[in-house]
């Protein structure tokens, strides 16, 4: 009698175990295949950012949509002080008093951190939800790194501006000739010790070879600061307001 006992139990641990490692082996010949599967979820980011806001004269008169030109600073400017951006480009025009026929935004980005796209992103939208901006006349311009989020912008909102106008800024050769549509001024100093010139020439004369719409100036003696003369340059404001995005 105990024979059967210890036999039937040794028959059902066989089975048990015999079982488990059926069921594993299938699971693992499950696992072993690509299988479709779909993921969504709402991801809310929390983002913010000092700005400063340039008007025109006659803005607010009537009902007129306006023009809005996005500046982005280099990395000299980054951090808490929003008075820092004031340093260079359209901001400082402005302090001196010149008058532009467009909204000016220029925001800061923080100490040690590089141009978060999102954030731009977040910004541009905000500014359209609370003034009067023309959809189709939007523009993004920066210096250094601020070169480099320009191109980034244009590259992840492709149809989004009507021009851009990066200044010895650097981008990713491989994609730009998705902007081949857009139309696009960029600048840079021959002798950039920074940011090499072979940067902004290798965007170029990839957008060259896909037909793009480029224009390309060189400061044959200039180094990193090809801004400064780029933007007291009149004919760099009247291109971009001429360019319309008709997307």
């Amino acid at each position: 009698m105990k024979k059967i006992i210890v036999a039937g139990l040794l028959l059902t641990g066989m089975n048990f175990f015999y079982g488990c490692s059926a069921a594993k082996e299938e699971t693992d010949m499950k696992a072993s295949h690509q299988q479709i599967k779909h993921f969504t979820k709402v991801v809310k980011t929390r983002v913010s950012t000092d700005y400063l806001l340039y008007l025109p004269q006659d803005y607010g008169k009537d009902d007129k949509k306006w023009p809005l030109v996005l500046f982005l600073h280099g990395a000299g400017e980054r951090g808490s002080d929003i008075n820092i951006v004031k340093r260079h480009g359209p901001p400082k025009l402005v302090e001196q008093g010149k008058e532009f026929p467009f909204i000016l935004v220029s925001p800061q980005c923080p100490e040690d951190q590089m141009w978060s796209i999102a954030t731009l992103d977040a910004l541009i939208i905000e500014i359209q939800d609370k003034y009067e901006v023309d959809p189709a006349r939007l523009y993004v311009t920066g210096l250094s790194m601020g070169g480099y989020a320009t191109w980034k912008m244009a590259e992840t909102f492709p149809d989004r501006f009507a021009a851009i106008a990066p200044i010895c800024g650097w981008g990713n050769v491989s994609t730009v000739c998705n902007l081949k549509s857009l139309p696009i001024w960029t600048f840079h100093g021959k002798k950039d010790r920074s940011v090499p010139f072979s940067k902004t020439e290798e965007l170029v004369d990839a957008l060259k070879k896909c037909g793009g719409n480029v224009q390309f100036t060189v400061y044959p003696d200039a180094g990193h600061d090809s801004w400064t003369e780029t933007y007291n340059n009149p004919k760099l404001y009247e291109w971009m307001l001429k360019q319309t995005n008709n997307h």
